[in-house]
Order: structure tokens, then sequence, then C-alpha cells
């Protein structure tokens, strides 16, 4: 189930605002809510749906879809929508605020605020994403004793190739390219984020708290020591250069919810973009930058 008008987390941004007497930017979020609140609406609608989708179950079918969602979402939104920005900027910002216009924007192929899109590092391809993590991939693979395709294929899946590495509050990245949750014993910076985590046959969207990173290098460490100083994560270590036999590992100790992660990470790491990002590192000789 997605998020729903009960869910006050999204009121985060909101509160900044009001509390900043910035009605501009109240105006801005209010708007950026509405949106989202649409596209969680027609998103729910959908998956009540007890009918079949038409072309059938598959990734391309859920991503166009969730585009159809998107656009719909922007379309009743444009214009007066359906008053539930206005209102909220009332309520928050009182009648000075509500005079101003609301600004409704949505982030295209992202379901979050514009403002929370990662703008630092800008990976603008695989090519640049493999060539920033490559070195940092072989050092911890060396230490962890498993193959470094491995490792950039997990943190490719989990950022499709950097391109959407979760974001700050303020916009900068998190540099948290393996997905990896801050939990009580984490004491760094973090960032909240809606996750779809699977259990009991189901699928289901939480919000979440994930560490946060100053670095490339940073956030290679910390995946290092998580899978060396935490006894589930034992039979992680040590498969070489087999890497169906560590995505398996990952998936049997409970790094990620997904049914499918172990196949998703071997279908990276063997992939045609793989082949070509690794091929280009090979015959490179500049040294890749390090963060």
């Amino acid at each position: 189930m997605t998020a729903s008008i009960t869910d006050f987390t999204h009121f985060a941004e909101l509160r900044r605002g009001a509390d900043n007497n910035d009605p501009k930017v109240l105006k801005e979020v209010a708007g950026q809510f509405e949106a989202l609140f649409l596209q969680s609406m027609l998103k729910s609608m959908r998956e009540a749906s007890l009918g079949d989708p038409i072309f059938g179950e598959s990734d391309s079918h859920e991503m166009y879809q969730g585009m159809l969602d998107q656009q719909l979402a922007m379309e009743m939104a444009s214009g007066n929508g359906i008053g539930l920005a206005e209102m909220l900027v009332r309520q928050l910002g009182g009648e000075q605020a509500a005079k101003l216009p609301v600004e409704r924007s949505f982030a295209v192929g992202h379901a979050r605020p514009a403002s929370f899109v990662s703008r630092d590092p800008a990976w603008a391809d695989a090519e640049s994403f493999a060539r920033d993590v490559w070195p940092h991939a072989k050092r911890v693979a060396e230490r962890l004793n498993v193959p470094p395709e491995g490792v950039l294929a997990q943190a490719a899946l989990e950022t499709g190739w950097g391109k959407h590495v979760m974001a700050r509050r303020d916009g900068e990245t998190s540099f948290n390219l393996f997905g990896i949750k801050a939990g009580n014993n984490w004491s760094g910076d973090s960032v909240a984020r809606r996750t779809l985590e699977f259990g009991g046959g189901a699928a289901r969207h939480e919000l979440a708290q994930f560490r946060a990173y100053d670095g490339v290098r940073e956030t290679f460490d910390d995946y290092a020591d998580l899978l060396t100083s935490n006894p589930r994560y034992s039979d992680v270590r040590n498969h070489g250069a087999d890497v169906a036999g560590f995505a398996n590992a990952l998936q049997s100790s409970g790094y990620a919810t997904d049914p499918k992660y172990a196949d998703k990470i071997s279908r990276v790491a063997s992939s045609d973009t793989m082949t070509r990002v690794l091929e280009r590192l090979k015959v490179a000789n500049d040294m890749p930058i390090v963060h």
C-alpha cells in the first residue's frame, strides 16, 4: 500500500517552510505534495483492481504505468488542482501566504519532490559511475574475498548506475550506494525515504531512515564494515570470483527483502552494460576519480 493523506511524514517540508516564514517555499512544497498525493491515490486505485493488466505483468508494464500515474497526477494538479494545496497553505502559512499562486511541480521519473533529487555527484551515465566507484569496489572486494563485479553490480542495482542516489533534505547526495539503513546503532547523518519492502508474500511501502555519508570512499568502507562485523553476513564473504554465490548469500542473509534480489544482481553483473563499462575501464589510461 502506498502512502496516504494520513501519512504525516510528508508534512516535514511543509513545516520547515512555515517555520521559516517563507510563503513561496510553502506554496511550492504544497503544490508538490498535492501532485504526490494524487499519484499515490491513482496508484492505490490501480493496485486495488481485481483485473489482470492488459499487457501482463512485467517490469516494463510497471514502469510505463507509473509514468502514466505521474502524468495524470500532474494534469489533475495543474490549474486550481483539487484544492488540497491551497488548504494546506492557508492552514500552515495564513492568509498572507494564501494570496500567492501555488507552484505545482513534480519530478518526472521520481516519486518524490524535485528538491529530494540528488544534485552531486552528477553521474551522467554508467561509465562515469563505474569509473568513480570501481577502485573502491576492488578494494572492498579484496577485503571481503568476493568478486568486485558483484560489488559494483549491487551498487548499480541499488542506484540505477548512480542516477538515483537518495538525497539529503537540502538536495545534496547521501552517497548511500548500497541502501544501508540507519539502525539504532548508527550515530551519523541519515535521510528518510519511502521504500518497497517484501514480507509475508506481499510488497508494502514504508518510510525508513537510511545512512548518509560524506563521500564514495566512506560508503564503501561502511559497507565492508557491515559485512565483516555483523554475524548474519558471515556467509556473504569468501566467494572468490563467484558472483552468483555472492549474490545468493546476500539474499539468504536477509540483506534485502526482495525475493529476486540475488537474480537482479547477477543479471546486472552479466549485462551488456557491465561488460561495456569494464572493458572501457581496462583500456583507460587515466586514474579513476577517488572521492
